[in-house]
């Protein structure tokens, strides 16, 4: 299987992880972090090799994943509190944060490593979250 499809295979799993309901309820807030921290190591890893990224780069990756991650499960969790079942609310919240993401790398990723980061399957992703925006 190339990266990109592994790439996009994690981003897409990746997220639904956090923002669904049943995977998390049985799970300590422990066990929530680490599995939230090791999405956030695997995905910035992968990029890392897939962008052949700079130290800095890196840096900026992990840090806006953590920040990112990190609010789209608070804000998740918020929802799954209030007992909000409608899934199409737990999309929207996930299109926002991955939208932020992609903001975020635009700025301080080359135009090389853009477009063969949007060709992993970030485009896709893109056009998905603007077809569901409509």
């Amino acid at each position: 299987m190339k990266i990109y499809h592994l790439l996009s295979l994690v981003l897409l799993f990746g997220l639904s992880l956090f923002t669904a309901k049943a995977q998390n309820q049985n799970m300590s807030p422990e066990e929530k972090e680490k599995r939230i921290l090791e999405y956030v190591d695997n995905r910035t890893q992968k990029l890392v090799t897939l962008l052949e990224l700079e130290y800095w780069q890196e840096f900026y990756v992990d840090s806006t994943l953590n920040h990112d991650v990190h609010a789209l499960y608070e804000e998740s969790e918020k929802l799954s509190a209030a007992k909000v079942e409608n899934r199409d609310l737990y999309q929207a919240l996930e299109d926002k944060w991955e939208q932020q993401i992609d903001d975020s790398f635009k700025r301080f990723f080359t135009e090389e490593q853009w477009k063969k980061y949007m060709k992993s399957g970030a485009e896709r992703a893109w056009k998905a979250r603007q077809k569901r925006k409509k």
